[in-house]
């Protein structure tokens, strides 16, 4: 047996990665998954995939809009941290930070994986396509994605510091603001602009000229809650202390701009004529109510509590089913409300398509456990109580073994 991981603390110079049962699990799914990477970019989507013309965009394209939605939990929390003075979310930027990083990074991945000619990726770069939605898409996740690697090598210099590269990294650190505060707007709302066009295909309860805005409001909400897991799983992973009082801002505001959402939503059914299909009973109308009630209203109204909020257990189901929703949200408008139009039924994904999401998202959580034990994620104080946590472990463990290991082990002999 063995104490839990730490982060990374100053002054270890070390690489590290402490495996688990659970991380060998994830090696597994991600090796598994690189081999079906590489089967489907050599035999193309009809292989591995269930799309056709009925269906040309299905379970990749929910997780790309899902993933570029949670991703803005960097977003969001830098925007409160640089422009809006809450310097006290400090505590929790870089966490939400390398999620949004890997994030995003996962989107252009299977934004890669999604291209029938994949190997023509570049060809945007030389041909503008100015009045597509696709090429606004293309060149603001790809910019945005840059941004943030450079955004990262901040946290690289300060574990491997290049003098050079400070001097760089110093210069442009405003500009480099800006255009992170910039970006992820023009890319949330591209995204479901893509919806928008198709209008008559998409059902009127996830059709709305108002989509972009709503992708921009419901990327924004979600972050906090998204930093709230964040934290609290970390809590349970090293020990990290849990910043309630932070978390508890946080989700303030976001229950402020669930409750403007909402509203919004409610107005725009009743002036295109869609509350009697929302309120009517049918199935669809329910799964609308369902993704309002318990996506938007029952966790907009948690974090309005003061006693909810200031709870553990009240921020994580909370956040969980803000979560939940976003991403109920994004699955009705790509898979649920293109069922009618498509004339072919409810998606069936091939397993292949499950396994991908599963190895992506296997892969960010690796990635993620590396960058924090190898970078300067954590606070200082966070690592310290970290590192008392591990040394309580450590040392109850070292309690549990037989008298006889103990003797064995101080006499020079391991057991």
């Amino acid at each position: 047996m063995s104490a839990h991981p730490t982060p990374w603390r100053r002054g270890r110079r070390q690489w590290t990665f402490h495996m688990t049962p659970v991380r060998y699990v994830l090696v597994l799914i991600v090796a598994i998954t690189v081999a079906l990477v590489v089967y489907r970019l050599v035999y193309g989507l009809g292989a591995p995939t269930n799309l056709s013309d009925r269906w040309p965009w299905a379970l990749w394209t929910w997780w790309k809009l899902t993933g570029v939605a949670l991703a803005g939990a960097g977003y969001s929390t830098a925007l409160c941290v640089h422009f809006l003075g809450r310097e006290r979310w400090r505590d929790v930027e870089r966490g939400a930070f390398v999620v949004s990083l890997l994030g995003y990074l996962m989107v252009c991945t299977a934004l890669i994986l999604d291209l029938g000619q994949w190997y023509n990726a570049w060809h945007p770069l030389y041909s503008w396509g100015i009045h597509s939605a696709m090429f606004e898409l293309y060149y603001c996740i790809s910019a945005y994605t840059v941004v943030q690697i450079v955004e990262f090598l901040y946290i690289f210099e300060e574990r491997v510091p290049v003098p050079r590269l400070r001097g760089v990294l110093k210069r442009i650190y405003v500009p480099l603001l800006f255009l992170g505060a910039i970006l992820p707007v023009f890319h949330q709302s591209a995204l479901c602009s893509l919806y928008v066009i198709a209008k008559g295909r998409e059902d009127p309860l996830w059709w709305s000229l108002l989509l972009p805005v709503f992708a921009v409001m419901t990327s924004f909400y979600v972050g906090p809650a998204v930093v709230a897991i964040e934290n609290l799983a970390s809590h349970r992973i090293y020990g990290r202390p849990v910043h309630m009082r932070v978390l508890v801002e946080m989700v303030r505001i976001s229950a402020g701009v669930m409750f403007v959402y909402l509203v919004l939503k409610i107005v725009d059914y009743g002036a295109r004529g869609v509350l009697p299909e929302l309120l009517g009973g049918s199935a669809l109308g329910n799964v609308a109510l369902l993704e309002l009630g318990l996506g938007v209203l029952v966790p907009m109204v948690m974090f309005m509590s003061p006693r909810i909020r200031s709870s553990r257990s009240g921020m994580v189901v909370a956040s969980m089913l803000t979560v939940l929703g976003v991403v109920a949200n994004r699955f009705n408008i790509v898979i649920t409300g293109m069922v009618a139009s498509s004339g072919a039924g409810f998606y069936r994904p091939h397993w292949m398509e499950v396994f991908f999401v599963l190895g992506l998202g296997a892969a960010v959580g690796l990635i993620y456990l590396f960058i924090v034990e190898n970078f300067p994620i954590y606070t200082e104080t966070d690592v310290a109580v970290s590192a008392a946590v591990a040394s309580e472990e450590k040392a109850r463990l070292r309690a549990m073994e037989p008298s006889e290991t103990r003797t064995s082990t101080h006499a020079g002999h391991p057991a």
